[in-house]
């Protein structure tokens, strides 16, 4: 089986290739991959090379495949496991690979670590170990797209999780988001900021009754309200605000107004910007939780923190980084059960945009860039299909399906997408 693939060969070295794959061993499958979110997790390892943690040191000689937030469909399985899993299902794939009994500090990862699995090809091998461990998950939910998101949509849920509180005189941490509490989403209207606010809104089991979501860009903060109502918010029992910090002189006395002046019980930091990391610390409630969701690329990242507060107040910080699997099935399920992450989505390309779009990724403005693999497209901003109707008439109907869906993505747009395929060039 041929494959098409953008594969890593060193720092900021890309090539968009097709190889063979070899046949697969009993205890593997063959996949076609039909979509892909670029992630900046892909940009950081594009530019870091071997330096990054999970990229091997021999990728000159055998490169890998990047690309890490995918879905497909099972092509062939191996005999090992033919009775759990079957031809022509969907899936998704946990990256994260956790090995409990392994070595302390494994690392490797699809997207990251293989030749022969990685978002960003048309097919590829799911190794033994990813099936070993359970990274093969099954979706049962309409089109691809959704289950593509799964993996971002498992690092915000993840995040909630690992917040943790305390009761005065006992040393027991209790995980998870205080319900019913005070929660604040700091630089939280980008592509990751916007999947936790609609977490945080679909949620049945807990949810606070103060959600405030800051950022310094207007036009960012007023799409955010739009996607995610401040009227659906109040529908679930969720005061919503959304805030400019730019437009304040004292961001955290502003801040901590807007809760009443008691601060927050959960504040999620989604930019890796020391000021923003203080202003989380400076707004958090007694027994507060700091979790800095942001990955920095400087490895001397710092900012100040109040530790009188941490001894006295039993405020808390934590970090995450991507969500276990078990975050990526409660993903994969929310969304079987109607929750769309198509807010996430601002731009759709091809395989030939996948180069450019990784080494360029901070500077694209919007959300996700979501690569669809079998096709040949420029990335291309949603909002942008209707001007190129005359062009193209695909792009038509494209904007046609995506405006009465409130500008958004769509799984009847991703259907006419597939369908033509070959016409997608302008």
């Amino acid at each position: 089986m041929k494959t098409r693939a953008v594969r890593l060969y060193g720092k900021k070295e890309l090539r968009l290739e097709e190889f063979e794959l070899p046949a697969i061993k009993e205890d593997e499958i063959l996949a076609k991959v039909v979509c892909d979110s670029i992630c900046m997790s892909s940009y950081k390892a594009a530019n870091q090379g071997t330096d990054h943690k999970r990229i091997p040191d021999n990728v000159k000689e055998q490169p890998i495949i990047i690309g890490h937030e995918f879905a497909g469909e099972i092509v062939e399985v191996g005999k090992k496991w033919e009775k759990q899993f079957s031809v022509g299902k969907k899936f998704s794939i946990q990256p994260a690979l956790n090995y409990e009994d392994g070595p302390v500090g494994v690392l490797s990862a699809p997207g990251y670590s293989y030749q022969f699995i990685g978002g960003d090809a048309t097919y590829v091998i799911i190794p033994a170990e990813v099936m070993e461990l359970g990274c093969l998950l099954t979706y049962e939910g309409e089109g691809f797209y959704p289950a593509s998101l799964s993996e971002p949509l498992s690092c915000v849920i993840g995040a909630m999780h690992a917040n943790y509180h305390t009761k005065p005189g006992s040393y027991i941490h209790e995980m998870e988001i205080v319900d019913g509490g005070k929660m604040a989403i700091l630089a939280g209207v980008g592509p990751m900021g916007l999947a936790a606010i609609n977490y945080v809104l679909n949620r049945s089991d807990r949810k606070p009754s103060l959600l405030v979501v800051t950022d310094i860009d207007q036009t960012r903060l007023d799409r955010a309200a739009c996607l995610y109502s401040v009227e659906f918010a109040k529908s679930q029992g969720i005061d919503l605000r959304y805030v400019n910090t730019a437009e304040m002189s004292d961001p955290v006395a502003g801040l901590r107004d807007v809760s009443g002046g008691t601060g927050f019980n959960d504040v999620f930091v989604f930019a890796p910007v020391a000021p923003v990391v203080e202003q989380a610390d400076g707004i958090l409630a007694f027994d507060g939780c700091l979790n800095f969701f942001a990955g920095p690329s400087d490895p001397d990242f710092k900012a100040t923190l109040n530790f009188y507060n941490v001894h006295y107040a039993f405020t808390h910080i934590v970090g995450t980084s991507g969500g276990n699997t078990d975050d990526m099935k409660e993903a994969l399920q929310v969304m079987s059960n109607g929750l769309d992450p198509a807010g996430l989505v601002t731009h759709i390309g091809g395989i030939n945009a996948v180069i450019d779009t990784t080494l360029d990724l901070p500077n694209i403005p919007g959300g996700k860039k979501l690569i669809y693999n079998h096709l040949e497209m420029p990335l291309t901003a949603i909002k942008d299909f209707s001007s190129l109707e005359d062009k193209n008439p695909v792009y038509g109907k494209l904007a046609e399906i995506c405006d009465k869906n409130s500008g958004l993505w769509s799984v009847e747009a991703e259907k006419l997408l597939l369908d033509n395929a070959d016409k997608l060039t302008y």
